[in-house]
């Protein structure tokens, strides 16, 4: 088994989910022993079932997909989410506030950090790589690291585009050592994973797990 797939999130976010859709997500992500599985938040407490002990971590999104929700709400989906059994939480940034550099957003990620960190779980935070230029990515890295972010994502999965090499080579010149990166998006391939963590991610998001895992098999 290839070292790759301890960095895979197993990621599942279609609109037409079922729950024989969650169950076989977490049972081949214990069969390819991946790092964890992404789901919506309705299936949170259902995966966390079929996880039971194992060491898979549980991951969901919050204010998902376009981060427009108000920080009230995305607090008391981070406190649900937790309940329900989630280690890991992808909050996406509202990307209206962080255009027209209103200092409240900082504030906003700050707040779901802190809930987030005081039960011990991990926070990312989904920038949408594809709405932004160069410079925007690396005013909305230092935000999130600044807020205390443990990891900045990419893509949602839903933007026009997702992860490109470029960026993660960008956001990891300017994010600290200390702050880990997530490519999520359009990871296809064995190829453009590896390709992703030697510009310096920790972490790939996919949907192509699987895939990803055989064809390193084979290299």
């Amino acid at each position: 088994m290839s070292s790759i797939n301890h960095q895979i999130e197993h990621t599942l976010l279609k609109p037409n989910l079922t729950d024989k859709d969650i169950d076989r997500l977490v049972a081949e992500a214990k069969k390819y022993k991946f790092y964890g599985v992404c789901v919506p938040p309705f299936w949170v407490k259902r995966a966390k079932r079929e996880i039971a002990d194992s060491e898979i971590k549980l991951i969901t999104v919050v204010g998902f997909p376009l981060g427009y929700n108000m920080t009230e709400t995305k607090l008391e989906e981070i406190k649900i989410a937790m309940e329900m059994g989630a280690d890991e939480l992808d909050v996406v940034m509202n990307i209206s506030a962080f255009k027209i550099k209103m200092d409240w957003l900082k504030i906003e990620l700050a707040k779901c950090s802190k809930l987030i960190h005081e039960h011990q779980k991990i926070i990312k935070i989904i920038i949408e790589t594809s709405y932004l230029d160069e410079e925007e990515i690396r005013r909305a890295c230092k935000i999130c690291a600044d807020a205390g972010a443990d990891l900045v994502k990419t893509s949602t999965g839903f933007a026009s585009d997702g992860a490109k090499v470029e960026h993660i080579r960008l956001m990891r010149k300017v994010l600290p050592v200390s702050v880990g990166i997530k490519a999520s998006g359009g990871i296809a391939t064995y190829a453009e994973a590896l390709e992703m963590i030697e510009a310096g991610a920790d972490r790939i998001g996919t949907s192509n797990g699987i895939r990803i895992i055989q064809e390193a098999l084979i290299k």
